[in-house]
């Protein structure tokens, strides 16, 4: 992480380790903003954190800053739909920053129900010297004033001011599991179980409904939609992935209700490996379009996939993210493990993926060499120059000193979210109430 004191702000400012774990504090979502030098965390309590990374010190320029917080605002409160009896959390459950146009910075948060539109600015001068106020900001009498005088900024202490743009509220009946930023930078969509809506980024009152599976006998019901996102350079296209494992692609100039899809990504199921859990293992729980655009990353509950826009047929790269979990689907299953929502990352060249796991562990698959490393996020790994060891999971047979039995992981503690700087080999993990910030000294740019 760099020098001691820098290493030792990292562990002030990220780890909010306490004996106990409130469940407000549980960070839900973490992403970067298109740039890197912003990170922005929601926690189960509706607040946001936006950390900032520090410009590169005089003394030693070669060396990056590093990330401190830069403004902390309660986005969301818990509410109550008196029609339903139902109450809706405040916790967040997806940011997304806005590409930046002027100096202020945007971002998108939403719970299961409402979208917000955050604008945030800063202030480090304040006008003095006005003719018809005082220094309280009071209204002088007039009777005194005798001489006009021109009014001058003064120097002030940092100011950071977060204030809501919009509220986009009562476009969805189910819960709220993603939103995505087109690249026209007008519009957005948002997807809950059995709809998407596209919005326009200046209109509060209405949205259109772009896809919708919800069939007109809820009994009939055999899937939903589980995430959405985007194309990052054609505005008209995005996907979805559903809870059956398949990938819908969609083109909004076909039609403006894409319920038919342009492509359908599905792989065939290995009749070997069919099981009662088979169904609740494929459900894909993140999908994320490429930098570049050419391919999809996907995570179900125990692999990664990589697909190619142009190939349906079947993922042209699978990797396995815990196999030894296969013949633990039992237990997982009757303490709902087995529903955990992992989220994948891609590096910013697309040639590495990142995906999270239990006991703290994260993993990273290289896409050249098909080399891949399980890394854990841990109060050691945080200390002053602590190199993150790699660590390896046992099933049975001779075990190494360092490995970990199956039967000892500890399901409590899960990585499910996880963001990738956009240019730099800086990742962030959240690990229950901590964020972790790791950066690779060696390898500091992509390559």
């Amino acid at each position: 992480m760099g020098e001691d004191t820098d290493t030792r702000k990292i562990n002030h400012s990220f780890l909010r380790d306490h004996s106990y774990v409130t469940e407000a504090d549980i960070i839900s979502t973490v992403e970067f903003n298109h740039t890197g030098e912003l990170l922005a965390t929601g926690d189960k309590g509706g607040r946001v954190v936006i950390f900032q990374r520090e410009p590169e010190s005089k003394s030693a320029p070669r060396s990056q800053g590093e990330y401190d917080v830069y403004s902390t605002f309660q986005s969301h409160e818990p509410e109550f739909d008196y029609l339903k009896s139902l109450e809706i959390e405040e916790k967040i459950n997806k940011i997304k920053w806005l590409p930046q146009q002027n100096a202020a910075h945007s971002l998108l948060s939403t719970n299961d129900k409402t979208i917000k539109l955050w604008k945030i600015t800063e202030r480090d001068k304040r006008p003095e010297g006005y003719n018809l106020k005082d220094e309280e900001g009071k209204l002088k009498d007039l009777s005194t004033v005798t001489s006009l005088q021109v009014p001058v900024l003064k120097p002030m202490d940092l100011m950071v001011e977060v204030s809501p743009r919009r509220v986009f509220a009562n476009g969805h009946t189910y819960h709220i599991n993603s939103i995505s930023v087109n690249s026209d930078c007008e519009t957005y969509m948002s997807a809950d179980d059995l709809r998407i809506n596209l919005w326009h980024l200046a209109i509060t009152d209405r949205s259109f409904n772009i896809v919708d599976i919800k069939p007109a006998n809820m009994e009939d019901l055999t899937e939903v939609i589980t995430a959405s996102e985007f194309h990052p350079h054609h505005c008209n296209l995005f996907v979805y992935s559903s809870s059956k494992g398949s990938l819908r692609l969609c083109d909004m100039r076909a039609a403006a209700l894409c319920d038919k899809h342009s492509k359908l990504f599905e792989e065939p199921e290995d009749p070997s490996n069919r099981s009662f859990f088979s169904e609740i293992i494929s459900s894909v729980s993140d999908v994320k379009f490429s930098h570049s655009g050419r391919y999809m990353l996907t995570r179900d509950y125990l692999t990664v996939k990589v697909w190619d826009l142009n190939m349906e047929a079947r993922p042209i790269e699978t990797y396995q993210v815990h196999e030894y979990l296969r013949s633990k689907l039992c237990s997982l299953y009757e303490n709902d493990c087995i529903f955990d929502k992992f989220e994948c990352a891609w590096n910013g060249s697309d040639s590495v993926i990142m995906t999270g796991a239990y006991n703290n562990f994260f993993r990273m698959f290289d896409r050249n060499t098909k080399r891949d490393v399980t890394l854990e996020a841990s109060r050691e790994s945080s200390k002053p120059r602590a190199v993150l060891k790699p660590r390896r999971v046992c099933v049975g047979g001779k075990r190494r000193r360092d490995d970990i039995s199956v039967d000892s992981l500890d399901f409590t503690k899960k990585i499910l979210h996880t963001a990738w700087h956009p240019a730099e080999n800086i990742i962030a993990i959240a690990a229950t109430n901590n964020l972790y910030i790791f950066q690779d000294k060696v390898n500091s740019e992509m390559h």
